[in-house]
């Protein structure tokens, strides 16, 4: 299966919520949601009809599974291993696709958008201690410093990021030094850090049918 490459707010309009895909977009009137808030194609306006069971535990998962841009035979490995680790599993589903450095390079604000961030992540301009990684996916550690290369700091899309995140906002997890475009891991995330309208039982459920 190839990643997706169609129209991203078609994706938003199919969850019927913001997954934030089209970066600085996403926070105008120009953003498809506010003007088109119904799935697309059409039916997309058709009433009365319900999602249950099978249904709404596809959605859930499909919902994530484009939030963090991830595809389903890595989504699947990502939930094997949530279910190896200790604790609830769902949760640690979630953790981890937080813990992933391109979601941790977007929610620092070097990036508008996740895909962006992935970009930035493979195109080596981003470095973790001081050494450069092109691995999206790389799971950050406590205490590790995320920067941008010297050499990628007049890049203007990093720039007009980092100015977009200062309203935005950073997690509590994370700290962010935007004078000198570097951000700390000041602890692992839990899922009180995951703001986003996700039930990760439902995945779960699916999984285990």
């Amino acid at each position: 299966m190839a990643r997706y490459s169609g129209p991203v707010c078609r994706l938003c309009r199919r969850e019927r919520m913001k997954l934030y895909l089209k970066g600085d977009r996403c926070f105008k009137e120009k953003c498809a949601i506010e003007r088109r808030g119904y799935p697309p194609g059409q039916h997309g306006q058709r009433r009365g009809r319900r999602t249950l069971g099978y249904g709404l535990q596809l959605r859930a998962k499909q919902k994530v599974k484009r939030i963090y841009g991830i595809l389903e035979k890595q989504f699947r490995n990502y939930f094997k291993e949530a279910e190896r680790q200790k604790g609830i599993t769902g949760e640690n589903l979630l953790v981890m696709l937080e813990r992933r450095l391109d979601n941790v390079v977007y929610s620092l604000g070097f990036a508008s958008s996740r895909p962006q961030a992935r970009q930035l992540v493979r195109h080596g301009h981003i470095q973790i201690d001081g050494r450069k990684t092109t691995i999206p996916s790389l799971q950050v550690r406590e205490g590790q410093g995320i920067t941008v290369k010297q050499g990628s700091r007049k890049n203007t899309h990093i720039q007009s990021s980092i100015e977009t995140a200062r309203g935005r906002g950073v997690p509590e997890w994370l700290d962010l030094d935007a004078d000198n475009y570097a951000g700390k891991i000041l602890r692992l995330p839990t899922r009180q850090d995951v703001k986003h309208d996700v039930e990760e039982g439902l995945i779960v459920e699916l999984y285990s049918r």
